[in-house]
């Protein structure tokens, strides 16, 4: 299996109830890694947490918030992490347009509060800051962005996690500089991904979950943007990605791995919200829609796309699975979950990206 280089190595995971956490937690268990979480409950349910016994797996674990920096920082003295990676943060746009303070405070501060726990723990660590790929000012153009494209945002989401980046940024700069490594031995990153996809995903707006709920009942799902295209990608896409860029950091400290990094889907990959429901709704065998797009919805952006070359150069990391195996493996999880054990329908899934 790829990835030894976490087997016994302590792992800090915040986030780790939500979607992308919980499959992250799982990957690095069956790697031999040892896991601690810190969270909020989970924020759906169900939850993959829940249903894949995410908790019997950990080391150790703090159901809190991210903002307490007292809490913060007592759980860093007590994992000691070799590694770090923050996952936890408010993830939805629609979402982001209903409470914009509490989004801006998460994403930006609860960032902030993570990393002035390790200013404070004066111990040298990885620590890869998971964001967005809608961190970047989009100018709605064809082309790609890259990492070097400046960060902006429309909507609170996409806008506080450009200033996370800024925030990130600033850490970097003037507390972890890549300059003088070898002095604290803080290697800190962010990774950017696109629209992530697969089973365990419960949250709210989300276009799979949607479908998923509207095939199950018998209704017509009502599409808002079927026309937006987006970097779709299954969700072990860009964990395998994370993973890439902390292997580096452990086996080779070195400045090179303190920026930030793209980590989106192959260019088929990119394609309309509609033509994903598609083929979802093919592979499923039932399930139908309607396009519902209106100018006075609230603002979401027509076109995303993410330059991935930088990866691809320096850390050997290339995209594996199809847009068709993304929706298969999807619509599979979704199809078995109430007969099969959903821990074990993850675990699949990790294998088969793995070998």
């Amino acid at each position: 299996m790829k990835f030894d280089i976490f087997k016994g190595k302590r792992v800090f995971i915040t986030g780790h109830t939500g979607f992308k956490g919980s499959w992250l937690t799982l990957w690095l268990h069956q790697l031999g890694a040892q896991v601690y979480g810190y969270s909020l409950p989970p924020p759906t349910v169900p939850s993959n947490y829940e249903l894949s016994k995410v908790s019997s797996l950990l080391a150790g674990e703090w159901i809190a918030d991210i903002r307490d920096r007292e809490q913060m920082k007592k759980a860093l003295l007590a994992c000691q992490p070799e590694i770090i990676f923050h996952l936890a943060a408010q993830p939805l746009v629609r979402a982001s347009y209903r409470e914009p303070f509490e989004t801006f405070e998460v994403n930006v501060m609860g960032t902030a509060s993570l990393l002035d726990a390790v200013r404070s723990s004066g111990k040298p660590c990885a620590v890869i800051c998971i964001t967005t790929d809608k961190c970047y000012e989009n100018r709605e153009r064809e082309e790609g962005y890259s990492e070097e494209d400046p960060m902006g945002g429309y909507d609170p989401y996409s806008a506080s996690k450009g200033a996370a980046e800024i925030l990130i940024a600033s850490y970097r700069r003037a507390f972890f500089n890549p300059e003088t490594l070898q002095k604290h031995g803080v290697q800190l990153a962010s990774a950017r991904a696109g629209n992530v996809v697969g089973g365990g995903d419960f949250a709210e707006d989300r276009i799979v979950v949607d479908l998923v709920k509207a095939i199950q009942s018998g209704e017509t799902l009502n599409v808002r943007n079927p026309q937006a295209i987006r970097p779709w990608q299954h969700v072990l896409e860009p964990l395998s990605g994370y993973l890439s860029l902390a292997e580096k950091m452990i086996s080779a400290p070195s400045p090179q791995w303190c920026e930030g990094w793209n980590f989106g889907p192959k260019q088929e990959s990119e394609k309309t919200v509609g033509e994903l429901v598609d083929l979802f709704i093919k592979e499923w065998g039932s399930g139908n829609w309607e396009d519902i797009s209106s100018p006075y919805h609230l603002h979401e952006a027509r076109i995303l796309r993410l330059k991935i070359e930088k990866a691809k150069k320096n850390l050997a990391w290339t995209p594996t699975w199809s847009f068709d195996e993304m929706i298969q493996r999807t619509a599979n999880w979704y199809r078995q979950m109430k007969t099969v054990s959903p821990q074990q329908l993850c675990l699949s899934d990790i294998k088969a990206y793995s070998f």
